[in-house]
């Protein structure tokens, strides 16, 4: 990466840093997504962590909400489902409230028993034999959009590759119609956007407006589904399964935007932050070219180094004291993954990129217990394959300017990566 971008991404860290390390921990808002966009959060985390792992922010525009930081108190709170609860009712699994005429069940923001019920209709998706006929299909496509990219022009990878492979993928999975594929990228991006001057659109209701248009659009292709034999995309397998065949509206686009997010921002995110890892670090970058086998440990080490979801939210459904403080029922419980996998207690040189760790898989990116991501498998499987088509092609991929960030807390995502492969 050329000098310039690190001499000023120098600057920025130490201005973060000095900020974070002068205001009162009381005024703490971690959960401002201008911290994300500036990728200015990683110093508040560090405080929080040696200083108050636990902490309480009175004030933010998501309204009050408690913080846990350190890995195995956020491993604690994921397990506790007793106490603390996923369910939309109650305002959802992210650190924005859902209003109540807007909740929507899904199975990820749902509690036991139904919560099980519901994820194991599409569980089938992700078994060995499935993912091994899915890996053919992730190959062919793979190599057609890197062999159509340009040599030697700069243009942007998150558009080119990042949202482009993950959209086509969740494409195969539905078994969507092609050419609109797009319009699932759109989608993703809305379910998770927050509306006003940082967001994709300006309102709410600009935001649920295409969110219905995405229910409608599925509704249809649903009814085409249920009335013929079972097939083996996700749609078939939830209208053919017990569980989910009678989902109301809200659930059933609850579940849809769960499908959609999950199988395209957290892929297409960890794509797009492997590229621009590996140009923070032309040490590991020259260490894969020169032994492409450690591809099995690069891929969750940039998962874990990326964090796509930078949090999930529980509500506690009593009062309860959790590390000495004292948490209310009723109270937002944010677990920050983005933190927790940076905590030195268990995760050694967290700030270092080491693409052949020893236990690699040790962080929260994908969460943890009955709430761990169900796709999980396809995601380091898409990551592989890839990877593994690039560096037969490409030397190097070179980041020639700074991405631009989501506006967003929840998700860790670019909107845009400018690179270049030498010609």
């Amino acid at each position: 990466m050329h000098g310039t971008i690190e001499t000023v991404q120098v600057a920025d860290q130490n201005a973060a840093r000095e900020q974070a390390y002068s205001l009162p921990l009381a005024q703490f808002d971690p959960g401002d997504p201008e911290l994300f966009r500036s990728d200015s959060f990683w110093p508040y985390f560090d405080r929080l962590r040696k200083e108050e792992p636990v902490h309480y922010c009175k004030d933010s525009i998501f309204g009050p909400y408690w913080s846990v930081t350190k890995y195995n108190d956020i491993m604690d709170i994921e397990t506790n489902h007793a106490v603390f609860s996923s369910a939309a009712s109650l305002g959802g699994i992210t650190i924005r409230d859902v209003p109540p005429d807007l909740r929507r069940e899904s199975f990820i923001a749902m509690d036991q028993p139904r919560h099980s019920a519901q994820r194991k209709t599409v569980a089938p998706m992700f078994t060995p034999t499935h993912l091994d006929q899915l890996a053919i299909n992730i190959r062919k496509r793979s190599a057609e959009c890197l062999d159509n990219l340009p040599r030697g022009d700069v243009f942007d990878w998150v558009d080119r590759v990042s949202i482009e492979l993950t959209t086509q993928m969740l494409a195969v999975l539905f078994d969507f119609p092609w050419q609109d594929r797009r319009k699932l990228t759109r989608w993703s991006d809305m379910a998770t956007t927050l509306p006003g001057p940082g967001g994709l659109v300006a309102t709410e209701d600009e935001r649920q407006a295409e969110l219905m248009e995405c229910a409608t659009y599925f509704a249809k292709l649903w009814n085409e589904r249920i009335n013929q034999p079972p097939k083996s995309d996700l749609l078939s397998m939830m209208a053919h399964a017990e569980a989910t065949r009678d989902m109301d509206p809200k659930n059933f686009l609850g579940n849809l935007i769960l499908l959609i997010v999950g199988g395209n921002d957290t892929t297409r995110n960890t794509l797009s932050g492997s590229i621009y890892a590996l140009n923070k670090n032309p040490d590991q970058y020259r260490k894969l070219r020169e032994n492409p086998a450690l591809i099995d440990s690069f891929v969750p080490e940039v998962i874990r180094w990326q964090t796509p979801l930078a949090h999930m939210r529980r509500t506690a459904l009593e009062d309860i004291e959790f590390r000495g403080k004292q948490f209310k029922k009723g109270d937002k419980v944010v677990m920050w993954y983005v933190s927790g996998n940076r905590d030195e207690e268990v995760i050694e040189r967290p700030y270092e990129f080491i693409i052949d760790r020893a236990r690699p898989r040790t962080h929260l990116s994908f969460g943890f217990g009955i709430h761990r991501c169900v796709g999980i498998r396809l995601a380091e499987l898409q990551l592989k394959i890839i990877w593994e088509e690039i560096l037969k092609r490409f030397d190097t991929i070179e980041v020639v300017e700074e991405p631009k960030r989501v506006y967003s807390s929840f998700v860790k995502g670019y909107e845009t990566l400018p690179v270049r492969i030498a010609g």
